[in-house]
């Protein structure tokens, strides 16, 4: 087991993706925290879903926008695991429209959630991390909007740029003290935030929900839609020592969509 009693926090692991990757740490033997925002019941079913694969799992309400939330997520790993060796930031929203159109409010509940978030949580885990001094491993969920045009999503897409060009920095500032941080960038996940995008964009374009998945397709030379799964996947490559000399990189999980510009 790769993660044998290592301790991994991971922001929105209540569903979706972040459901995945503790899943799927848990089955390498891997102590988690799980950060959720408002789903308790969503929480609970991840926490059953770790322990059934064998894993010690504790969910904590944090909103990653407060300072003081992500301090306290970080804190109740090393209360009760004694430590943090790894921490997944995947907590993140969106919502669709024409840029012409999008109000200052969408903007910045995008910005505070998935950039903001971000620098909050990696704060105060480098925080931590170079306080126990035996380095760690830190992964941002970004997205393929933080490197290509994102139609409906300007507003996502620049908060996602924001998460890649912070996550390359901070990793050159902590690579002294052996912490290495580095980016996925989903594509097109089967999530429930992207059955929601679904209908907006179809509405919004004037077009029915089948018409959008089969444009979706049409874009990803893998032909499929993405599985939490196959992120979780990378996730964990890239927090396992194989990936040890690794860092300040944004791997694409998209099934070649930054190909099919």
């Amino acid at each position: 087991m790769r993660f044998k009693e290592k301790t991994v926090i991971i922001t929105g692991g209540d569903k979706g993706i972040g459901r995945a990757v503790a899943a799927a740490f848990a089955e390498e033997g891997a102590n988690t925290i799980i950060g959720y925002h408002k789903d308790k019941s969503a929480a609970d079913e991840t926490v059953k879903l770790v322990e059934k694969a064998g894993g010690k799992c504790e969910a904590v309400k944090v909103d990653v926008r407060s300072r003081k939330d992500c301090e306290n997520l970080v804190e109740t790993a090393v209360k009760s695991f004694k430590r943090l060796d790894i921490a997944v930031n995947n907590a993140g929203v969106s919502t669709m429209s024409w840029a012409v159109d999008l109000t200052e409010e969408e903007w910045d509940f995008n910005m505070d959630v998935n950039a903001k978030g971000v620098f909050l949580c990696c704060q105060t885990q480098v925080k931590q991390l170079i306080k126990q001094g035996n380095g760690g491993k830190i992964v941002n969920i970004a997205s393929i909007a933080a490197k290509r045009q994102a139609m409906l999503l300007s507003h996502y897409a620049a908060s996602k740029f924001a998460v890649l060009g912070f996550s390359k920095s901070l990793a050159l500032e902590v690579a002294p003290h052996n912490i290495n941080v580095n980016c996925v960038c989903p594509g097109l996940v089967k999530t429930a935030m992207q059955e929601r995008e679904i209908g907006w964009e179809a509405k919004l374009r004037g077009l029915t929900e089948e018409e959008v998945i089969n444009e979706y397709n049409s874009h990803i030379p893998l032909g499929r839609l993405e599985e939490p799964e196959d992120v979780a996947k990378v996730v964990l490559f890239l927090a396992s020592d194989e990936a040890g000399y690794m860092t300040g990189q944004a791997i694409n999980i998209a099934g070649g969509m930054e190909m099919a510009v």
